[in-house]
């Protein structure tokens, strides 16, 4: 068995800094309310000077994306997490179990889930095919694992919506072909459309869109939106008696 080599203090000295550099940027977005950040402030606050910050990151821009890289892989850490302490076989309890994680992750990290999957930070344009890219594709393959395993499982039913155009097939075949021979493209639209239900809500509330509910309403609400998109999408429907996010 190989083992890694031990990192230099040099190098642990640079990862440490690069960990307090992205901490300082998230805690002052917080702090702020906002997704945008310079490095003068982020020197300030770490008693640095701007320019020494261009030592660990070439420009704000590589900053956002190593921290909504970061910030997708904790999402999708958080949704495996969640799914997995529910067996295989129950699949609506996956479901129930993953929406409840996003939700909550949203709640408990709102300008890392605003960074995320909110609206853009102006100026700021993601690289292709980049860190960020296979960092929401691993998140969002969260999802399409449970239609995956419900298929396989024979209990995968049809969605509602059972008409699906040729660009969403076509869209299929080129974003997510191994999952063409257990998914129809009607299906693989209801998956898209499962995920913009649950992330629908998720930004009514995290934006306080829901604050006018009480939050036992704003549970229920969401609990019925959850065994909504579950039987619309053709996944078995999560139980009414679990609580749900």
């Amino acid at each position: 068995m190989s083992v890694a080599p031990l990192l230099s203090r040099r190098d642990r000295s640079r990862l440490a800094t690069v960990a307090e550099i992205k901490s300082t940027a998230l805690t002052l977005m917080r702090e702020n309310a906002t997704t945008d950040v310079t490095f003068t402030d982020i020197a300030r606050a770490m008693g640095m000077t701007a320019p020494a910050l261009y030592r660990y990151f070439d420009d704000r821009d590589a900053l956002l994306t190593a921290l909504i890289a970061d910030g997708y892989s904790a999402l999708g850490e958080a949704l495996a997490e969640a799914a997995g302490a529910i067996g295989d076989d129950d699949v609506g309890g996956r479901w129930a179990a993953a929406a409840g994680a996003y939700r909550q992750w949203a709640r408990s990290e709102p300008q890392q889930f605003a960074l995320v999957l909110g609206m853009p930070v102006a100026g700021y344009t993601a690289p292709e095919e980049g860190p960020t890219t296979e960092a929401a594709k691993n998140a969002m393959d969260q999802l399409a694992g449970l239609f995956l395993g419900a298929a396989r499982l024979g209990v995968l039913g049809p969605p509602l919506i059972t008409e699906a155009s040729a660009a969403i097939a076509a869209c299929q075949a080129e974003h997510h072909s191994e999952m063409s021979a257990l998914i129809a493209p009607a299906t693989f639209q209801a998956m898209l459309q499962t995920w913009a239900m649950l992330h629908g809500f998720t930004c009514l509330e995290a934006y306080g869109h829901l604050d006018w509910l009480e939050p036992a309403a704003r549970d229920a609400l969401f609990a019925s939106h959850v065994r909504l998109a579950a039987l619309a999408s053709g996944l078995p429907v999560p139980r009414s008696d679990r609580p749900i996010g």
